[in-house]
């Protein structure tokens, strides 16, 4: 969806009298704060079909569960999954559409850096995340999930979803 600016909402012809740009500009404003906030609405996981938001809830809730058994059981190499922590951190943040970083994976990953690394590599070579260059930053790295990794994550979010 292209922006909507102020400019763009009020007419360019040079015949528009300084009365009517104070009569249309209260009016343009207007316009352009309901475009932003339809931008955001649409945006936004409240917009999410109720498959989605349900998958969304299952990996919040089994990244927290995941993070609460390290916590009780106190040692963090008994149940060091790296590449599962990652694909659940990476399919939040896609369902939140919130960007992440090759760094925030790796805290994502609950492991060490190094690991974070090359379970990120092992993700890639198997389709199902993508490293990709930061537009607004280019000494960061992002990482995503392709769609093959979306659709095998909501394929088995589903299955664990129909376990009720």
């Amino acid at each position: 969806m292209s922006e909507i600016s102020r400019d763009d909402a009020l007419p360019s012809h040079s015949a528009t009298s300084p009365d009517s740009n104070f009569i249309l500009q209260p009016l343009a404003d207007e316009l352009v704060a309901i475009a932003a906030r339809l931008r955001d609405v649409a945006a936004s996981p409240a917009s999410m079909q109720r498959s989605e938001r349900r998958y969304l809830a299952l990996a919040r809730q089994t990244y927290a569960l995941r993070r609460k058994r390290t916590a009780i059981f106190g040692n963090p190499e008994l149940f060091g999954e790296p590449a599962w922590d990652i694909l659940l951190d990476l399919y939040i943040a896609h369902a939140d559409g919130k960007a992440v970083s090759v760094s925030s994976a790796c805290i994502g990953s609950a492991s060490p850096p190094t690991t974070g690394l090359r379970w990120l590599g092992v993700l890639a070579e198997e389709g199902l995340v993508m490293r990709e260059n930061d537009a607004d930053d280019n000494r960061r790295v992002l990482v995503r999930l392709t769609r093959v990794g979306v659709t095998a994550m909501e394929r088995f979010l589903d299955a664990i979803g129909n376990f009720d």
